[in-house]
Parts: structure tokens; sequence; C-alpha cells
């Protein structure tokens, strides 16, 4: 290889399902590089006396055929690909000879010039395979490849495609406001999308991004009231996906927590439309969070119960079961419930909760605007109007809320 180190490697796309591929050690390298030989869909050997925790963990599943013993001569045989990442450079020389004789490709770990193939940096976003290579600078090609796939995940990088596209409509989660916390795919999305429609408490940062060409239509507005905007909402939703658009659905948090998302996919579904579902971060774990309040903490919670506050408890279309939920130790997550707080906590001590139980109201939560307030259920109606807390807030009631350093230092 040596004599022809100035040439470009030619870069090629194997196609390893059901052919066998051989590799040898278990050590780091084989634990990063099998994952994608497992999802290739090859049929792995791995040699070698010790693996990883990860790669035994594979073999015991499996996904590859373990033979815990060093290389031998002869253990290429048949094979179309092979892996050689031992600690023995012996070994590793006499392999990559065996490989050579046998016309197997084959990649080192420990000397890339004597191997007769090299492993580009990979990334995959939506069916595209991305992978480089620039020589020998895997650092280069890391960054190379990472900078290129957040393009395509993001949206930055223009890819569109060029066949035929299937109408239809996304609900898309956008997490709790942070545009940084909408998810990889729901990104994408609404780079590709014609017609966003979005609610008040989604990520608004990135309607900013959208190209012009975009209609955005802002769900708030629609009118008629409460039960009719869910309606025109629906039927906004079916029209632009018959004209051929490709329709986002924008929410705040998790379509399916507290967001109606099953009413728009049941009403998409009935209109013959297809509906993807895209799961978001829930401000119900990632607003507290961000404060610095973990829902779950060991030897303090063992469970975390999320509720909606729209309706007081006294109110006979609620549907939660208060008196039950006084008596659970763990945290309880109230979601819409700033407004109706006060009979919430009234409600709570009545039942047996204490007093004393540490209540945090966070506004805003993951934004610029984002400000928390601490009281206890006996003390949490009249923080609310002294402070002025408004929604969005997300409250937490339990003794998570005086856990962890920032708690430590709001009692210092």
């Amino acid at each position: 290889m040596a004599e022809h180190a100035e040439h470009p490697a030619y870069p090629v796309g194997l196609r390893l399902t059901g052919r066998r591929v051989v590799v040898l050690g278990g050590g780091q390298v084989a634990q990063r590089r099998l994952p994608a030989l497992i999802a290739a869909g090859a049929e792995i050997v791995l040699v070698s006396p010790d693996a990883t925790p990860s790669v035994e963990a594979m073999a015991a599943a499996g996904e590859v055929r373990w033979e815990r013993r060093p290389y031998a001569e002869g253990d290429l045989a048949d094979a179309w690909y092979a892996l050689i990442a031992t600690s023995d450079t012996e070994a590793n020389e006499r392999a990559s000879a065996e490989a050579e004789r046998t016309r197997t490709w084959c990649v080192r770990s420990d000397d890339a010039s004597a191997a007769t193939a090299w492993t580009p940096a990979t990334g995959r976003s939506e069916g595209v395979t991305v992978a480089v290579l620039t020589g020998r600078d895997p650092r280069r090609s890391a960054a190379v490849r990472d900078a290129i796939v957040e393009g395509l995940r993001d949206g930055t990088l223009a890819a569109p495609h060029h066949r035929t596209r299937t109408p239809g409509v996304a609900l898309v989660g956008g997490g709790p406001g942070d545009p940084d916390l909408i998810t990889v795919r729901g990104r994408r999305l609404l780079a590709e999308a014609d017609v966003v429609i979005a609610d008040r408490l989604g990520p608004r940062d990135l309607l900013d991004e959208l190209p012009p060409h975009v209609e955005v239509i802002d769900a708030a507005k629609i009118p008629y009231g409460r039960y009719m905007a869910q309606e025109a909402i629906n039927n906004s939703l079916i029209e632009h996906a018959r004209a051929g658009k490709a329709v986002v659905r924008l929410k705040g948090g998790d379509p399916f927590v507290f967001g109606r998302g099953m009413e728009e996919a049941e009403a998409l579904a009935e209109a013959g439309i297809p509906c993807t579902v895209v799961p978001g971060i829930s401000s119900s774990i990632s607003v507290p969070g961000a404060v610095g309040i973990p829902v779950t903490h060991r030897g303090v919670a063992h469970e975390f119960t999320v509720v909606s506050g729209h309706v007081a408890p006294d109110d006979e279309r609620s549907l939660v079961d208060w008196a039950s939920l006084a008596k659970l130790r763990g945290t309880l997550v109230v979601l819409m419930g700033v407004d109706k707080i006060g009979a919430i906590a009234q409600t709570l001590v009545a039942h047996g909760k204490s007093p004393q139980t540490p209540v945090a109201l966070v506004q805003e939560g993951t934004t610029a605007a984002q400000r928390r307030v601490d009281a206890t259920l006996a003390t949490v109606a009249e923080t609310v109007r002294a402070e002025d807390v408004r929604p969005p807030a997300v409250i937490v009631i339990g003794e998570v809320v005086t856990v962890g350093p920032q708690a430590a230092q709001r009692n210092a």
C-alpha cells in the first residue's frame, strides 16, 4: 500500500447482508464498529480472548458469534470483509497478510497504511448515509461528517426529495420552548414543510428559520372558541394535506401529553390522510430539570405523576383522583394549573398531604424568560398572586423541590 499512498481511496458502499464478516479483537474499536456491521445485516464472527462489556452483550444477544480465542491462520476464510483491531501487532500483521492472500477487504486499526480498506467517518439522516474520507486525518473526517449530517437534520443543508411526495401531516412535538430541544426528526420535517400550523406554546423561534414560501398558520388565533378552534385546526390540516402539501402540526411539549394530538390523528385517519407522530420532550420533566429539579431522586421519590390542572378538583369535569394523589409519596407535576393551584393545594392538604410540602412553580421554562418561584402547599396560592406567576408554568409538588445544588444555594 505504501507505494500507492498518494492515490485517493475509491469510495464504495459494501452490501454485507448475510455475508461473513470477521472482527479480530473485542476492545473499544470493535465496540464502535460492530453496531454498524450489525445494522448492515452481516454475519459477524468475533475472534478475541476477551471483550468489553458492551461487545460481550452483543454476543449474548446473538448479534455476533464470539469465538473466545486469539487469531489463528484461516480465520478469514470465506470472509467478505475483515476488521483487525487486536492489541497484538504480530497477530495483526499475520491476519493482514492472510487478507491480502485471500483478497479480503481488510481494515487495520493499528496501521492504516497496511490495510486494503479504510473506514470512513459515517453518519445517517433519514435514509441518507454520509461517508467522509480525508486520508489519514480521522478527526477532520469526523468534523466534516458532523457538519453535513447536522445540516441535513436541521434543514440548513438543502437536500430536497426528487421523488413524488405522499401528502400527509406530521404531528410534531416541539418540546418545552427552547428551539434547541426539538427532536432532530421534528426539525427536519419543519425544514421540509409547505404549511406549518403552530401552537403558541411551541418553539416559536423555529418559525423564523422557515423559508419564505412556507405558510405559517397561528392555531391560537383560529376563531369560534375552544371547541370550534380544535375543529377548525382539524379541518385546516385535512384541507392542506388534500391539496398535496407537506403539513407540520407544531405543538408544544409532546403531541400526546395534554396536547390533543390524538384528536387530530383521529380526524386525519377518518379523512384518509396519512399521519406521522413525532414525539417531543414533555415539559413535565424537562422544565423541572431546567431549574435543577429531578422528578425522581434516589431515597426521595421513586415515582412521579403528571396531571392536568385546567379544571378545579371540585369541578364535575375533573377526571383526577386528588384524594389518591394526596397519599402518594412521590412527585406530583401539575400542568395548566396556575389559576387553580390554590384549590388544588387545599384539596391535597384536606386529604392528608402536609401543608409544608415544598412546591416550585417554573414559568416559561427553558426560554429566556424562565423563572422559578418556590412555596409550600400552605403558601402557594398567595405566592402565585404576590409574584404574579402566569401561564405557562409547570408546578412541581414534593420533596424533590428541595434537593440538588440549586436548592442548596437558595436555602443558604
